[in-house]
């Protein structure tokens, strides 16, 4: 399983853990995680919308409430109520996953890491307005360089300065 968040305001999305058997000890550990008080993706968020899966524990939904988050509990059998992480699944899977074959957790995480890179700093988002959801910077006075991703798999374009 693979379990990520996406903040529905900016799109960012981050993968919180995968793990092969999960178990409600596994997600108390990810909400802790998520929602630690340095750097949790979760920080400073109202509310977490998920769906009825077993793993969404009362204590998960408590260790939420004790950070300030309330827990929103979605209807069975709607997955339209959550139409940002259903739009997310059906992208990477189109953009990615269904092109590749993997063997390996190791290839999975490594996939993962390198296609959330490019969501979030890459790729334009039709829902923003054509907008990345966090570009990286650009040189205006620099070449047009095009930067690979999972072996050209996926491409982005952007201005760099070239070494003198």
């Amino acid at each position: 399983m693979v379990l990520f968040f996406i903040d529905v305001g900016t799109r960012k999305v981050q993968i919180a853990g995968i793990d092969e058997a999960p178990d409600g000890a596994w997600m108390q550990q990810m909400a802790r995680n998520q929602t630690d008080a340095i750097d949790g993706f979760l920080l400073g968020k109202r509310y977490l919308i998920h769906d009825r899966d077993p793993l969404y524990t009362a204590k998960f939904d408590e260790m939420m409430k004790g950070s300030g988050i309330t827990p929103k509990r979605l209807q069975a059998y709607r997955p339209t109520m959550n139409s940002f992480a259903e739009s997310f699944i059906k992208t990477i899977k189109s953009e990615c996953l269904n092109k590749l074959i993997l063997t390996s957790e190791a290839q999975l995480r490594y996939v993962l890491k390198e296609y959330i890179f490019y969501y979030n700093h890459c790729r334009f988002h039709r829902g923003l307005g054509g907008r990345m959801i966090e570009p990286l910077p650009q040189d205006e006075d620099g070449d047009t360089v095009e930067f690979n991703y999972l072996g050209g798999l996926l491409r982005s374009y952007r201005r760099v300065k070239r070494a003198a």
